[in-house]
């Protein structure tokens, strides 16, 4: 069971992983977890550098979103994270990115349909786009949680990607397969038309990933 000092150290190497893989500019995007006890959220502060990022910069909050530890400001978009945590109880950790790609797609207001079997297996289908509503709202916190049902990751309308897993690897892992299939999308399209994978292949592909590869991965 991981300590919250252990939480923060793999939060802030998340955090420049988002700066190093181009999934963000700036001090945009934001990443949490729950902490072993399930019922408070690590998560990055407003505003702060990826790449200055110390321990102690680490909110705590509780499930009311109510600051127990830290004394800088928690990420804006803490309704956010803290509404798919209620709503998911599977979910142990949220990466949030604004890499090219996937924006493009959330702002051309396109879903990603399941056209490329990597995303399928850890998704579990097509990424749908939320709703848009402005940044760091109830509004777009109840919109994300809709559109992303029981799936693992969800485009944010003119925003962003939200990738969601059992472990931040694994969430992290999931915006960079959105990117990815969002370019492949975008290109395939260009090139023709891209072919959706059946409705069987998805079911039994994710399948697979939960009660497998995801094991022999050691994202849990």
């Amino acid at each position: 069971m991981k300590s919250i000092a252990q939480l923060k150290k793999e939060i802030i190497a998340t955090g420049l992983s988002l700066v190093n893989k181009n999934l963000v500019a700036g001090t945009w995007g934001n990443v949490s977890s729950r902490t072993a006890c399930g019922q408070l959220i690590a998560i990055t502060p407003s505003g702060r550098s990826y790449r200055e990022l110390q321990a102690d910069d680490i909110i705590i909050v509780d499930d009311h979103e109510q600051i127990v530890e830290g004394t800088l400001k928690p990420s804006s978009e803490l309704p956010l994270h803290s509404a798919i945590y209620q709503a998911r109880p599977d979910v142990q950790a949220i990466v949030h990115t604004h890499s090219i790609f996937a924006s493009a797609c959330a702002v051309a207001r396109r879903a990603i349909p399941p056209i490329i079997e990597d995303l399928v297996q850890l998704a579990g289908g097509e990424i749908e786009v939320a709703a848009y509503a402005l940044p760091g709202t109830k509004e777009l916190a109840a919109n994300a949680v809709q559109a992303l049902g029981n799936k693992n990751a969800v485009l944010l309308a003119n925003h962003g990607v939200i990738g969601c897993g059992q472990s931040l690897d694994e969430a992290l892992t999931a915006c960079e397969l959105v990117e990815k299939a969002a370019q492949i999308y975008i290109y395939a399209n260009q090139l023709g038309e891209a072919v959706v994978l059946s409705d069987e292949d998805v079911a039994s592909m994710h399948t697979f990933y939960l009660e497998q590869y995801r094991k022999r991965q050691g994202k849990v």
